[in-house]
């Protein structure tokens, strides 16, 4: 596989990485196009991609501790940043981001300890004490109600023990768009996780939209199908968990969504 053919086949979830630890699209989107960047102009980097994920990640990490989230102000102007993306910035700057790094990194993305601990250019036992820190940081959360919209009802299930276990109440469940739109007449939710095809063959991006259009509310989606929507055509959900999920994957998304609070809107 030629490196331009690696590289694009990782691209997809390196941006989810960088969403997901930035808050934002936009900003996510910048520091992995300065990671490209970075890599183009160094022979070096080019060959050690060879050795697959790892050493791309390592990449953009390089890249990501020196920028310090310094955005150009173009950048931000012409994506026109919702509220939501500037308080994100705005609160990254003034927090050490390693122990979600590591989280991330370990759940989201699915490295190993010593894989992330070379990412991070860390020893593994201070990258094991950054995950368990980031754990007791998710226990020391606000807890929220939470709507979930899932139509396979052992995940809902599943889902359900999950969140009651982090000690969130479940405000409803919903297995189609319109069981979604009932679920919210009584009560507008904290936090939604979502499935994105539903039971009846409708949509968890249009169950959503309608959430969204009454108020703004942090949301995860979890599909089967993640490369659907890292297309990089559209606007895309900051939280992304693939199916199947591992429930500390879960866990770290939920601790995200929640500390930057609400959610970007989709198209």
């Amino acid at each position: 596989m030629s490196l331009s053919d690696q590289v694009a086949n990782d691209l997809p979830f390196l941006r989810r990485y960088a969403r997901a630890l930035s808050g934002s699209q936009t900003t996510g989107d910048a520091v992995v196009r300065a990671t490209l960047e970075a890599i183009l102009a160094d022979k070096a980097l080019q060959q050690s991609l060879s050795g697959g994920r790892v050493p791309l990640y390592h990449a953009f990490n390089r890249v990501w501790s020196s920028v310090q989230l310094d955005i150009p102000q173009e950048v931000l102007v012409t994506s026109g940043p919702s509220d939501h993306e500037l308080a994100a910035q705005d609160r990254l700057r003034t927090i050490t981001p390693l122990n979600r790094q590591a989280l991330l990194l370990t759940t989201l993305e699915d490295f190993s300890v010593a894989e992330a601990a070379e990412i991070l250019g860390l020893p593994q036992d201070e990258v094991d004490k950054l995950v368990r820190d980031a754990i007791d940081e998710i226990d020391r959360e606000s807890t929220t109600s939470v709507l979930i919209i899932e139509d396979e009802p052992l995940i809902s299930m599943q889902l359900e023990e999950l969140v009651s276990s982090l000690g969130h109440t479940i405000s409803g469940t919903a297995a189609t768009r319109t069981q979604a739109r009932q679920a919210i007449t009584d009560q507008m939710p904290g936090l939604v996780l979502a499935d994105i095809q539903l039971a009846d063959g409708s949509s968890g991006l249009d169950a959503v939209d309608d959430i969204l259009a009454i108020g703004s509310v942090p949301v995860i989606f979890i599909t089967a199908y993640p490369e659907r929507l890292l297309t990089g055509n559209r606007p895309e959900p900051t939280y992304l968990v693939t199916k199947p999920f591992q429930e500390a994957t879960v866990r770290a998304a939920i601790s995200q969504a929640l500390f930057f609070g609400s959610s970007e809107p989709l198209p």
